[in-house]
Order: C-alpha cells, then sequence, then structure tokens
C-alpha cells in the first residue's frame, strides 16, 4: 500500500519510526497507537489517511474524536499545517471550525466528526476510520464505528487510533488484551522532532520538552512520559517498558538452562512462567500458564507438557503449599520451594528490567509466551498473564506504609511466579555462580 520508503508525497516528505511506521504499514482491522505526550501518535495515523485517500480513488475516510469541537484545535491542526500539503485542492472551502469533510480531485473523501452528534458521520460507510484520543470513548462507541467499516474501496478495512495511557482496567487496554485490537506502542523516540536518529541522540528541542515530562509525578509521570497503563499509585517495576521488554522471537538454541518458577492458585489464579537462561546472562519467560479454579491434577499435566517441550530442568515453587511440592515430585517432575523473600525478589526483578550496557534488559518476555487465556479472568476483566499485571502491580501505602515497603497483595500471581525464578538465579550468589559455571 506504501508507495516509497520514506512515504514522500510530492514536496513533503515524512519519515516514520518505530509503531508510527508499524501503524502505516498495518492492515488489522483494528490497531491502537498507544504512549505518552508528543511522540507523534496523532501524524503517524493522519499520514496514513492522507495516503490511503490519494492511492485509492473514491475512499471513504472518518477523522472523529468523542466531541467535535475538540477535533478542530487538536487533529485538524495537524492534518491542515502537518500533513496535507500547502495549496492541495482538499483545502479549499470552509475553516476548521466550520469544516464537515475534505474532497479529493479523485473521489476520495474524509468526514470529519464527533460521538456527540454521531447522526452524520454513523449514516455511511467508510473504509478506514481514525479515532484521535480513543481513552475519551466507551467500547460502545467503539464498536458501533466498526459497523460502519464496510465500503470496499480499499482492499481492508480498519479502525486505527491514538491515545494517551490511562488505567489497566480500562476497556481500551482490556479490548488490547484479548487480542481484539492490535496495540503498539510509541515512543518519544520515534518522533525525529524530539530524537535525532543520526546522533542517536535528543534534539535541543526534545531534550526539553522531556525535562518537562520528566518533572510530572506519580501516574502521570508513568503515563505521560513512560506511556504505562497504570493506577493512581506507584507501580512496583517503573522500568517495565513493552517496547523494550516483550521480543517476537527467540532462538531456543541458546538456551543453557530452563527453569519454571510456580505460584499455586485456584479460586486466585495460578501462574508458571518458564525462563530460558542464555549464555550472556540473559532470561526470556518463553512460556507461560495463567489459569485459576485448576486442580493440581491439571497443573501437574500442564508442568510436564512444559517440562518435555523445553527441557526443564527444576520447578521453584510457592512454599506455602510443600503438599503440592510433594506431589510435583511424586509425578516426576524436580521441584523444590522457592525462595520467597520478597523485597529482595523484587530488587532482582527491578535489577533485571534496567537497560543493560548493551543496551537491552536482561530479562524479556516472548509475545507469544502464554498459553491460552482465562475465560473466567477474561470475564471478570481482570489480568491473564504476567505482562498483563505489570501495569496494576503496584505499591501498599494504605495503613502508614511507605511506597517500596511491600506490593499490594493483588494481581501477582505471574510477578510471585517471576520472582520465584528470578531469585532462583539471582538472589543467593553461590546458585547464581553454579548457574552460569
Amino acid at each position: 500500500m506504501i508507495p516509497s520508503a520514506d512515504l514522500a508525497i510530492e514536496h513533503r516528505p515524512y519519515r516514520p519510526y518505530g509503531a508510527a511506521e508499524k501503524v502505516l504499514y498495518g492492515k488489522e482491522p483494528e490497531i491502537l497507537l498507544s504512549g505518552p505526550a508528543g511522540t507523534g501518535k496523532s501524524r503517524a495515523c493522519l499520514e496514513k489517511l492522507h495516503l490511503v485517500a490519494t492511492k485509492y480513488a473514491g475512499t471513504r475516510g472518518l477523522i472523529i474524536r468523542k466531541t467535535r469541537e475538540s477535533l478542530t484545535e487538536s487533529a485538524l491542526v495537524t492534518w491542515e499545517e502537518k500533513v496535507v500539503e500547502s495549496g492541495h485542492v482538499i483545502l479549499e472551502g470552509p475553516r476548521r471550525n466550520y469544516r464537515q469533510s475534505y474532497h479529493y480531485a479523485n473521489g476520495s473523501e474524509i468526514v470529519v466528526g464527533g460521538m456527540d452528534k454521531p447522526g452524520k458521520v454513523m449514516s455511511t460507510e467508510y473504509d478506514l476510520v481514525y479515532v484521535q484520543e480513543a481513552i475519551e470513548l466507551t467500547e460502545q462507541d467503539w464498536e458501533n464505528l466498526t459497523t460502519r467499516l464496510r465500503n470496499a474501496v480499499v482492499p481492508y478495512n480498519q479502525i486505527i487510533a491514538d491515545t494517551n495511557p490511562d488505567g489497566p482496567q480500562h476497556w481500551l487496554k482490556l479490548r488490547c488484551n484479548t487480542g481484539k485490537t492490535v496495540l503498539l506502542d510509541s515512543r518519544h523516540e520515534d518522533n525525529p522532532t524530539l530524537w535525532d536518529h543520526g546522533k542517536n541522540d535528543w534534539t535541543p528541542n526534545g531534550r526539553t520538552y522531556i525535562a518537562k515530562l520528566d518533572s510530572l509525578t506519580g501516574a502521570r509521570l508513568a503515563r505521560l512520559r513512560h506511556g504505562q497503563w497504570v493506577q493512581a499509585e506507584g507501580v512496583v517495576y517503573e522500568d517495565w517498558d513493552r517496547a523494550k521488554h516483550i521480543v517476537d522471537a527467540v532462538d531456543l538454541s541458546r538456551g543453557k538452562q530452563f527453569v519454571a518458577g510456580v505460584d499455586w492458585g485456584f479460586t486466585h489464579a495460578g501462574a508458571i512462567e518458564v525462563g530460558m537462561a542464555d549464555g550472556d546472562g540473559r532470561l526470556t519467560i518463553v512460556a507461560e500458564v495463567y489459569r485459576s479454579k485448576q486442580t493440581i491434577d491439571w497443573w501437574i499435566a500442564e508442568a510436564k507438557a512444559l517440562r518435555d517441550r523445553y527441557h526443564i530442568e527444576r520447578f521453584v515453587c510457592d512454599p506455602s503449599e510443600p503438599a503440592y511440592i510433594e506431589q510435583f515430585n511424586r509425578a516426576g517432575l524436580r521441584a523444590s520451594e522457592a525462595i520467597n523473600d520478597v523485597m529482595p525478589g523484587i530488587g532482582a526483578v527491578q535489577a533485571r528490567l534496567r537497560i543493560a550496557g548493551d543496551g537491552r534488559p536482561r530479562l524479556q518476555y516472548l509475545r507469544s509466551a502464554l498459553q491460552g487465556r482465562d475465560p473466567v479472568l477474561e470475564e471478570a476483566k481482570k489480568p491473564c498473564s504476567v505482562v498483563e499485571e505489570m501495569d496494576c502491580y503496584i505499591w501498599n501505602t494504605t495503613s502508614g506504609r511507605r511506597k517500596g515497603e511491600e506490593p499490594v497483595k493483588e494481581n501477582d500471581h505471574g510477578q510471585d511466579a517471576l520472582r520465584y525464578l528470578v531469585a532462583h538465579f539471582d538472589v543467593r550468589p553461590q546458585r547464581r555462580l553454579a548457574v552460569w559455571a
């Protein structure tokens, strides 16, 4: 669909990076570009809309936000001043605040509107819909828009959107968790006005802008600077970054040791996190089982399947259920009590999440690791994996406790299993030396 690598339109070159490039090439039915303030999310979505309308004669597109009024001084400013070339035919006609649509010479049309006045925008069909600040919409708004994607001029129909993150239980984040919507993580380094890709450093503009964002605190810092979907309280793992810690592929042949962390559960979820340690000392979660309402026999069967597939040497388990550990051993699974010192374990995970000298973290997660979603948890709008827990695993600051003393005992099942796994390698020096010897 994209005409050239630089995506140039006449005299106005636009070079996308990172998530901006992915949204331009992506053809999935639903894509959400999520990230901090100032990463170029809106520009990327609008560039795609303009490119599609230019390439496919007769395209019908829609630019929409929760209210029509909010578009005038947001998306339409970027559209008219940065995306569309000066003097282009579509800019003829009413001023932005009176604008209802943009008409191309090839018969394409881009309609503008708000969900507060849905009559006109919902009475027609589109090839491509762009939603600015999708966090403002309800899920019903979103699904209503998807029903209008049936114009059939462009080879694929698609709704694309941008947003700053909100809380981890927002319907939009949950929709991405289920896979209905593809989540692309936008970063400040994607914006060439902030990051100089030639020098691999901030531009003067970028340095000033990032300094302003770094002065934020709490959830605003996490969301608007780091792009995290967090609650108002502080997250335990502030260095967690989906764009840096989630990988699309891993070479299993590089694995030197496979170990699994196990957290027991029935009413609450249980979890098995399978970690692959490679020759560089990096730990990758290559498989994860995260389920509720399952008996120990079910967990034994899952553990055996994982052992046979990954040649797991040891299962380090929540020590609160010694009988379960014994049943694992009787079933031929080499199991032992995990190191359960909470704060040293959290410290070890935090250390691995930090970016090392080679530009990569020492702990990462394979995107395809989860072995199926739990429908019970999904229906209850609860996390279904350790990755989904990351944004809502927070410090307990009630009853006089201070941030950093202990985490809230909620949404932590995968976190506990992960902590056991990392502690197996890192908390006791003699054990770490034995692993890498």
